[in-house]
């Protein structure tokens, strides 16, 4: 493996000697960035020794999308991240324009990376199955045998062009690859192999197959028991629009129901859209000592513009917040990782606030670090707003509809204009969200260039957004009259 070390070792040199060029505008405090170029999906996500790992797709050359390596970080808390040397390279036959993405599981306490090679011949591409294995989870070895599921493996029954992302499952003392892929008439399909030694893979079946709405193809699935069920996560590629849902090029969606691991087969009772933010995609989870499962994704959208790139600040992307998963009523709920609170430290709070059409502001409260929860009475209110990160010049803008029971977060006045490939508005998202008990719950993460909101504990929405003039206030107006029961202001130490 002389040329994969040579390779590495130059990548991980350039990091080292870019990484001070990095300008730190719009960096987060908090979420995990790469040090220095472009970060992607995030790819082997694994509690591993007695701490959290999270490699992803990068290119450390530039701030925009390129050949791919995989990148390495570690973290105790998934607050907190190290650095680690950069884990593959696409330096070999099968994989020379690209180490794409895949996943990461233990297995007689080494650490495996199972990854998609990506090949590029005669403009046509080719993506096979390919292993690497450590033995200190850090520096990895490529197998030999690789690529161990290929063309042989997949026959006809899916494209060999377009299929990638692997996710490896361990049952029953076998061992089990969900692929990505897609059908002849262009729909998403996750595929099924199975193997006893990870040398040798053979096609088991087709898991789960979309219909001609769901997407051309099915892009990095997970798979996993949570709350007596089992979960398919998968980001369909130009899923169409349903109502509210699905208005990004590309979506993360959550299938619930069972599986037969003796036919391969997966029988969803259910699907729905994991995130109804901008910027969404690529869900891994993993489960921790403490048996919870978490999950956590690219902050981004492929078909959009992205600010630090053309601002030439050598840096683009970032994950989104650690949250922890449950299932109700056949519903994916996602929380902010519990620990997390224990980062945080407490500014500013008040009660009791009446709010009616005449605007109700507090100053200098919002910095690029700031945490925002709010609990609002709506009962005699028809629309509520809050101005966050207000300036002269514009604001994120929370709204709520209690007639149509939507909450609407928009970047449309916030910094610099983000277009994309989608038909329509970049700007803003709305999802529906009954109140409680007429209450509006309110929890919002905001770090530098990005916020993640929680409402009613039912939805969350992850949206970047690159201010140009500080925005430090907020306001809250309303239809009608509504009273803020009680906000808090803080901020998460890191």
């Amino acid at each position: 493996m002389i040329e994969q070390h040579n390779l590495l070792a130059q990548a991980n040199s350039f990091v080292e000697h870019q990484r001070n060029k990095v300008n730190p505008r719009y960096r987060n405090h908090y979420h995990l960035m790469a040090p220095v170029g472009w970060i992607n999906d995030p790819n082997g996500f694994i509690y591993y020794r007695n701490e959290y790992h999270m490699f992803y797709q990068y290119h450390p050359y530039s701030a925009e999308w390129g050949p791919m390596y995989w990148g390495h970080a570690k973290s105790k808390d998934l607050i907190h991240w190290e650095h680690l040397p950069i884990a593959l390279a696409p330096d070999q036959w099968y994989d020379k324009d690209g180490c794409f993405s895949g996943s990461a599981f233990e297995y007689e306490q080494r650490l495996y990376l199972m990854y998609t090679g990506h090949r590029v011949e005669a403009g046509v591409a080719y993506q096979t199955q390919c292993l690497a294995v450590s033995e200190d989870g850090v520096h990895f070895e490529k197998l030999t045998s690789n690529p161990v599921i290929s063309g042989t493996e997949l026959g006809s029954v899916g494209d060999l062009h377009d299929f990638r992302d692997p996710k490896v499952v361990i049952h029953d003392h076998r061992f089990y690859a969900l692929v990505a892929s897609k059908t002849a008439d262009q729909r998403g399909q996750v595929l099924l192999f199975t193997s006893t030694d990870l040398l040798k893979w053979d096609y088991q079946s087709v898991l789960l197959a979309g219909n001609a709405d769901q997407g051309v193809m099915w892009e990095c699935p997970d798979f996993f028991d949570l709350d007596g069920q089992t979960v398919l996560l998968v980001s369909p590629v130009q899923i169409k629009a349903q109502g509210q849902e699905y208005q990004n090029i590309s979506s993360t969606v959550a299938f619930i129901g069972a599986m037969d691991w003796a036919s391969g087969q997966f029988s969803p009772q259910t699907y729905h859209e994991v995130d109804h933010g901008l910027d969404f995609y690529a869900a891994q989870t993993l489960v921790d000592s403490r048996g919870q499962r978490i999950m956590m994704a690219w902050m981004q959208m492929w078909g959009r513009t992205m600010p630090t790139a053309e601002l030439d600040h050598h840096w683009s992307g970032s994950m989104t917040l650690p949250r922890e998963l449950h299932i109700r009523d056949q519903r994916l709920l996602q929380k902010p990782l519990t620990t997390i609170y224990r980062d945080l430290e407490y500014s500013y709070g008040s009660e009791n606030i009446e709010v009616t059409t005449q605007p109700v502001t507090f100053h200098k409260l919002v910095q690029e670090n700031t945490y925002f929860q709010a609990v609002i009475d709506l009962t005699a209110a028809q629309r509520f707003e809050i101005d966050f990160a207000k300036s002269h010049s514009g604001c994120l803008k929370m709204t709520y509809d209690r007639a149509a029971t939507t909450f609407t977060l928009s970047r449309k006045q916030m910094g610099y204009v983000i277009t994309g490939d989608e038909p329509g508005a970049h700007d803003s998202r709305s999802v529906v969200v009954p109140l409680i008990n007429d209450q509006l719950v309110i929890e919002a993460f905001r770090d530098t260039s990005s916020i993640e909101v929680f409402i009613n504990g039912l939805q969350a929405m992850s949206m970047t957004f690159y201010e140009i003039e500080r925005g430090e206030d907020i306001e809250f107006t309303a239809t009608g009259q509504a009273r803020i029961i009680s906000f808090e202001i803080g901020r998460v130490k890191s």
